[in-house]
């Protein structure tokens, strides 16, 4: 057994003996103490043995049921598949085939969705057959699939190692603040999300797991905000892991007197960029916020903001274990907890990983992002734009839901706009663009845009199924109205 792992097995063998009444797990229907977890977690490692299983994959919605099966897979050795809820049934068999998951537990609506597939019920378990090699690196304890800008999920191998030295710098670092329930508010199937409940469990602290149902999310990126508010008010969380839309609408809330966040000492925020507007705007009502930033190549997080070491429109300092260099064109290269490498390609043997991301340091050793290498374009002024700081600005303040920035060899950017409200107008639109032109370099600046006429969704082939803007596909699509702008500038006299 790995050091990590000892450490972590360890530590809730210390909570079900030294807090063994204390509540452990809370879903839709039951209540856990630290003693049950543990002794349902060995129950079910023994299942797993007695099933002779290699490969799980887990396609359940949050719950007790679905973190009990993911520990016992991790303490057993076995490598387990998370396949989030907004993947498509498409997907989800592309996962299954590509990791060779002869055993499935799964919500009762996918029954059919895995006898197509040619699995079959026995007890908890949908078994198929694989034949074939292996296509996974040993050591492998979790396989996380990324949908990136494809429509087909790449696999990504993690040792347990990398993944509960991430999970344990997670629990140190919001020590200060002494979070005592945490409530997973994104998939389990989330990396993200997954680790920061084994920092909970670390810190042997009340994990309340919710079903997206109750929460009220949908998909990707649907969320009945009432429904929301409602399960955060009835169970009163002292730390959330968030993403900016859901930063925003908390904020939105609060702002409303609609949510309190009187409870919350630690709300940790990723996934994309945060403009820096949303992060005042979170200070002022109050809501603790500590952007950070990672990728499922270096077991999610690398940086993060913490409670003595905050700097706004940073995504912080790197963590204890991870080293951070830029190389020359300031692209983020990260060393530590890095993938074994991905599904079917060869080890990943070097030690630095390429982010694909731009960034550069100040004096204190915060980091600052500066988007995508790959989605950077070039002015016809010569100036380098990453449109997502630019979208951030533009999605995270007002009426506007979507955008979609362009400006590769144009005087001026122009963006496409979907509002949140159907009956919000084109005066309204336009504000909210001036306001976000304010914050904003010249160079940077929005000076044309076009309503659209549809939101960019993944059923219209514009955003990837985990919300995602396919950028070369919307460029494709909107040509016309992204450019036509530009033409009418120098035909101006």
């Amino acid at each position: 057994m790995s050091p990590e792992m000892e450490h972590f097995q360890q530590t809730l063998r210390n909570h079900a003996e030294q807090k063994a009444n204390a509540l452990a797990l809370w879903d839709d229907h039951r209540k856990l103490d630290y003693a049950t977890l543990y002794a349902e977690v060995i129950f079910r490692q023994q299942r797993l043995r007695d099933e002779e299983v290699r490969v799980l994959a887990l396609a359940l919605d949050n719950g007790i049921e679905a973190l009990l099966w993911d520990l016992a897979a991790l303490f057993e050795g076995l490598t387990c598949v998370a396949l989030p809820p907004f993947f498509s049934p498409a997907q989800r068999q592309h996962c299954l085939e590509q990791s060779q998951a002869e055993h499935v537990i799964a919500e009762p609506s996918l029954q059919e969705e895995l006898q197509a597939a040619g699995y079959q019920k026995g007890g908890e378990f949908w078994h198929r057959t694989f034949s074939g090699p292996n296509r996974m690196p040993e050591g492998t304890a979790k396989l996380t699939f990324t949908s990136g800008t494809t429509g087909t999920p790449k696999g990504v191998c993690l040792s347990a190692d990398s993944i509960l030295r991430v999970a344990r710098e997670l629990d140190l670092a919001s020590e200060p603040t002494d979070p005592q329930h945490h409530l997973a508010l994104l998939p389990l199937a989330i990396l993200l999300e997954n680790i920061g409940c084994y920092a909970a469990l670390y810190a042997g602290a009340t994990l309340s797991l919710p079903s997206q149902k109750t929460l009220g999310i949908a998909g990707a990126s649907g969320v009945e905000v009432p429904k929301l508010l409602g399960c955060l008010a009835s169970r009163s969380p002292q730390s959330l892991v968030l993403v900016p839309q859901l930063l925003l609408m908390l904020v939105g809330a609060a702002e409303q007197k609609a949510f309190d966040p009187q409870h919350l000492r630690f709300a940790a925020v990723g996934g994309a960029r945060v403009s820096e507007d949303l992060l005042h705007r979170a200070e002022r009502v109050r809501i603790p916020v500590y952007e950070g930033y990672g990728l499922s190549e270096c077991a999610s997080v690398v940086c993060l903001n913490r409670p003595q070491a905050r700097r706004p429109g940073s995504v912080g300092r790197p963590l204890p274990h991870v080293e951070i260099r830029l190389a020359d064109d300031g692209e983020v290269l990260i060393k530590g907890s890095t993938l074994l490498g991905y599904l079917g390609e060869a080890l990943h043997t070097d030690q630095w990983w390429p982010s694909g991301d731009l960034g550069e340091f100040d004096a204190e050793g915060f980091l600052y992002l500066k988007g995508r290498k790959k989605h950077q374009f070039v002015t016809s002024f010569g100036r380098n734009v990453n449109p997502e700081w630019v979208e951030a600005e533009l999605t995270q303040r007002g009426p506007i839901a979507q955008a979609f920035v362009y400006g590769e060899a144009m005087p001026h950017n122009h963006a496409l706009l979907w509002p949140h409200r159907p009956d919000c107008t084109d005066d309204q639109l336009a504000a909210a663009v001036s306001q976000a032109n304010e914050a904003l370099p010249e160079y940077a600046q929005v000076r044309h845009w076009s309503r659209l006429d549809q939101p960019f969704t993944a059923t219209n082939g514009l955003l990837t199924a985990n919300g995602r803007p396919r950028r070369d596909a919307i460029i494709e699509r909107y040509r016309t109205q992204l450019t036509e702008s530009a033409f009418s500038e120098e035909s101006a006299p």
